[in-house]
Parts: structure tokens; sequence; C-alpha cells
């Protein structure tokens, strides 16, 4: 009985494994983000403070929801939406107001009806979807992206089946903006090639290019015959002035270049968890616009079928009643505001204990601060401090207060060496 029974049980062993269709998929890398947002979470210390994921928080250290979102809210359940499928590329009224939040009422091609909008799961979707449709009608041109880059932006173009290429952004000795080497990058780029831009609030680095700059990079790419995306991830919050951080693709709109733009709602809105974006062409006729919308359409079907509702409803809520769209405007330059002082705060602590100079943190700008920190000291700062960053010395400034600024600076001088 007991060979019978050991011969069964072994049997059934071989069966699992000979039906064990997935034995061969190797264990992936957690997300270097989300991954570290979860050791944050089982983390017991009571010092501990996460300054790694890019989402906003108020001065309490809580997730903050605007007052103008509430009211958006209020009003959409009190109109009874029902809850069927929008078109395939998303809501008609969102879409409008997308639009002429980004290129502005006085844009020419946006009075002329000439861009083309698909609404997309956040940023990251409408990026994916530019993707797939470079593939489609440019094959074959690499993307180049800044270095460094918002990390998830490799992934993506890789997997849409694009070379990507870098150019110089960033120079590390004076955490500042290396606008010589960028400029020479660019006017290397092959014609035909995609320039991957952070139209404001360059992620991770905090670093801009002011007007000027703008203006000489449009040059370039015109003169090149580049196709510039941009990656507007942070129209408002980047300065508190929506029509401000909107200057270089304005610019660049009205310098004539077919730009391709990305647009998320989830910084500026707060809408996180609805991931509300929108993804649009500028092109050279109505008919052209239709021609581009309608192959977007065909990227999106077979994708998702068509995007979700409710964060569409709560933008185009508040961006067309007048008094609610003042309300955000005033809320999230309050966000802003907020984010500078942490910067101040941080930056005035840093000095007060290392001899190292920490300018950068308040000359950078938007929601992150590129330290400068190196990755044996980012292991530093969580492994002995509970201070939870990214690996490449990028603090989320959200995650800075008032009450936690001093410790935060403590600890990046302590694995700094106070140098």
């Amino acid at each position: 009985m007991f060979s019978a029974l050991s011969k069964s049980t072994g049997l059934a062993a071989v069966a699992r494994r000979s039906l064990s269709t997935w034995a061969a998929v190797p264990l992936g890398p957690a997300d270097p983000i989300l991954g570290l947002t979860l050791d944050f979470q089982a983390d017991t210390d009571k010092r501990k403070v996460s300054v790694g994921a890019g989402a906003y928080r108020g001065e309490d250290g809580l997730p903050y929801v605007l007052p103008s979102v509430r009211e958006a809210e209020k009003r959409i359940l009190e109109a009874k939406h029902n809850h069927e499928y929008l078109p395939i590329s998303g809501s008609a009224p969102f879409l409008e107001c997308s639009l002429k939040f980004l290129y502005g009422a006085d844009s020419e091609p946006y009075r002329g009806g000439r861009i083309a909008a698909c609404q997309s799961i956040s940023g990251t979707g409408a990026l994916s979807l530019a993707g797939n449709f470079f593939r489609k009608f440019k094959p074959g041109a690499p993307i180049y992206m800044p270095n460094p880059t918002w990390g998830n932006h490799h992934a993506i173009f890789r997997d849409a089946g694009m070379e990507g290429k870098a150019y110089r952004y960033l120079d590390s000795k004076t955490q500042g903006l290396d606008f010589a080497g960028m400029c020479e990058d660019l006017k290397s780029a092959p014609k035909g090639a995609v320039i991957l831009f952070h139209a404001c609030a360059h992620n991770p680095t905090g670093v801009d290019l002011n007007p000027e700059q703008w203006k000489e990079v449009s040059g370039i790419v015109k003169e090149r015959e580049l196709i510039s995306l941009f990656d507007t991830a942070y129209q408002g919050f980047a300065t508190g002035d929506a029509e401000a951080d909107a200057f270089a693709v304005r610019h660049f709109v009205a310098e004539g270049h077919s730009v391709v733009a990305t647009q998320s709602f989830s910084k500026n809105f707060g809408l996180y968890g609805d991931r509300i974006g929108c993804l649009s062409f500028v092109t050279g006729s109505e008919s052209e616009k239709a021609a581009v919308e309608s192959q977007v359409k065909l990227i999106v079907r077979p994708m998702y079928s068509n995007p979700p509702s409710t964060g569409a409803h709560i933008v185009s809520t508040i961006l067309t009643d007048d008094a609610l769209s003042a309300q955000w405007y005033n809320e999230c330059k309050s966000m802003a505001d907020r984010i500078g002082e942490a910067r101040a705060a941080l930056r005035g602590h840093l000095e007060a204990n290392s001899s190292r100079n920490w300018e950068h943190v308040t000359s950078q700008i938007g929601m992150f601060a590129y330290t400068g920190l190196t990755e044996t000291e980012c292991a530093a700062m969580i492994e002995k401090h509970h201070v939870y960053l990214t690996k490449d010395g990028r603090v989320s400034m959200a995650g800075v207060t008032q009450n936690n600024a001093k410790y935060i600076a403590e600890a990046m001088c302590d694995v700094t060496g106070g140098v």
C-alpha cells in the first residue's frame, strides 16, 4: 500500500511538473519606484520618510485632493452621468479642454481645427500610443531622449519597437543644464529622428531650458527636420502658471513645427488614480488631422478599446467653468508654492550642516530635486536613516515638509560626509 501511495504521489508530482506551462518564466525585477514604495510601507521605523514616488502630499504628508476636484465630483454626481462607453478617441469636451489648455485659445492650429487628439490612459498611455504611431508611420526612426530622463521612457519606446538614443542634458558637475552638449547632439541627429522633450519640470532633474534656449533648440529642430515630441506632465505644477509652463510647446507650434504632445493630468489636477491624459498631433490640414485621428483609433481599439470617463468629466467640468477654473489655478499655484518652500527649507538645513554647494536644490524646478547623491549614498540613506529615495539621487519634494526637512538634510549630510 505504501508503495502504491508513493507511486501515485510521484506520478502526481510528475504530472504537475508537466502541466507547469510557465515554469520557465523568470521572476522580473521590481519597479524601481513602485518597489521602493512597498519597501517604505513595510518599514516599521518611526523615522521613515518617503521621498521616492512622484505624488503630491500636503504639509501633513498625506495625499491631497484639490477642493476644485471635490466640487467637480459633486457636480458630476448631481448630473447623474450614465456609464456608457466613451468613443474610441475619448470625451469630446475633455479633448477640447486639453487642446485649449496646452496650445492656447489663440493658437492658429487650434483655431483652425488642425490638431488631432485622442484621450489616453494618462501620460504613460499617451507616450505608448505615440511610440506605436511612430513605429507604424515613421519606421526605423530613432527616438532621442535626454540623459537622464524618466526611467519609464526607455521601456515605453523600447516596447514600441523604437531604437532609443540619448542626447546630453544634465551637467553632473553643476547639476545644471549641459546646453552646449544638448545642442551638439541634436545637430548630429539624423533627419526624421524623434526628439523627446520635457515641456517643463524635467523629470528627474528639475532642470529646465529658459525661453531663449528653447528658441535656439527650435531652430536646430527645424534645420535638422526632426520630429518634436513633448512630454507635458506638469503644466501648471512647475511654476504655478499653466500659461508659462506651456511656453516651449507654444513656441514650437508658432514656429511651424508639426508638434506631437502628450499630456498628463495626474500631477496638476491630483488625478493620479484616474489615469487621464491626451495625445495630440499638430497637422497641416483638416484632412490630415482626420487621417491621423483615424490611425490612432486603430491603435487604441485592439489595445484597450476606449478610455475611462470619470477623470475626463472632472477635468472638463473644471476647465469649462470660469469660477471653478480660477479656483483650480489658485490651488495649483499653492501646490507649486509649497514645493518651492520645501526646496528652500531643505537647502537651508543642508547648508547649515555641509560645505557642499546645494544651490541646485532651489534652482531646479517642479516636483523633483536631483541631489547629486551617488547610488551608494542613496542606499545608505535608506538603510541607515530610513529615508526612501530612488538610487539616482532624485528626491520627490512633495515628500519634504517643514517638519522633516531638517532630518532629511542631516541624513544627506551624514552620508556625504558633510562635503
